[in-house]
């Protein structure tokens, strides 16, 4: 009944006839979402929760444990094993599509989410941009890149350099709930790069709160002695060893009048080529263009 009314839904859907064959068949291929009975032959269902969650690879996939145990006890013991939701028999099949449907909703926003900053990656930083373009209304789309990054990297480690990661993520959230509107975006390209789409009467000052909070990131994680100096001894590209200015972070903005849109793609030449402008003006640039 359940695989009957989940592939009416669109879904496809692989049974497993106990404990033991669930969890070969998610060795084989991990699902989207796995729906466990409570009470199967050899390991129940709590058991089966528990591999899938220990384990790091699979420890992902969202879990939807049904029973006809409606005690409070039974529940927790789910959630103790790491069940990410509960369904009591007998249930009303809406229920359980709509529950289907919150978890993999749940599946896809981690998904495109960055594991170091927490923030939304690629798909939706395009979706955000969609929304705002479908809105019919100026815009403006901030480009934010960490200046010297690598070589930084290089003499200050990972941890710090994860550190930096996190804490732009954290800095551009806070420069956006205290500059921008409710309806701002912040993302993370990849690597160095984030994301900002906001208003355009709000975009610089965001911007420069952006670039700010920043500063103040990089200052409390290299200490006193190095921000004193401004500057730090790194090997370029060429591993070549020279000195390189403190690290910093360059924006460029971009107001977008929605008659003059083109595409995602002509949008980030004309970012990547003004951050590129506000690299070269040296640390803390922030650059105003429109599209």
């Amino acid at each position: 009944m359940v695989r009957d009314l989940l592939e009416a839904s669109g879904h496809e859907v692989a049974l497993a006839a106990d404990g033991a064959a669930a969890l070969a068949r998610v060795r084989e291929r991990e699902p989207d979402l796995l729906i466990l009975d409570v009470s199967m032959p050899g390991l129940s269902g709590f058991d089966v929760c528990r591999v899938v969650k220990e384990n790091p690879f699979t420890s992902r996939v969202p879990v939807l444990m049904l029973t006809g145990e409606s005690d409070v006890d039974a529940k927790v013991t789910g959630f103790e094993a790491g069940a990410d939701d509960y369904l009591t028999k007998p249930f009303d099949p809406r229920e359980l599509r709509a529950r289907v449907t919150a978890l993999l909703r749940l599946v896809k926003r981690e998904g495109e989410r960055n594991p170091t900053s927490g923030l939304p990656g690629g798909p939706a930083i395009e979706a955000a941009i969609s929304r705002r373009v479908e809105q019919d209304e100026p815009f403006a789309v901030g480009y934010l890149d960490i200046d010297h990054f690598k070589p930084f990297n290089d003499v200050f480690g990972f941890a710090a350099a994860d550190a930096i990661i996190r804490g732009t993520g954290t800095a551009l959230l806070e420069a956006v709930r205290g500059d921008g509107a409710p309806g701002d975006f912040v993302g993370h390209i990849g690597g160095d790069d984030f994301v900002l789409v906001t208003d355009v009467d709000r975009a610089e000052a965001v911007a420069r709160s952006c670039v700010r909070r920043f500063r103040t990131l990089v200052e409390g994680i290299v200490g006193p002695e190095v921000v004193a100096r401004g500057s730090f001894m790194g090997r370029d590209r060429d591993g070549r060893e020279r000195r390189f200015p403190l690290t910093s972070l360059s924006a460029a903005v971009l107001m977008v009048a929605p008659s003059r849109w083109d595409s995602a793609v002509a949008l980030g030449v004309r970012a990547a080529e003004l951050k590129r402008r506000a690299k070269r003006k040296g640390g803390d640039t922030v650059l105003v263009d429109t599209l």
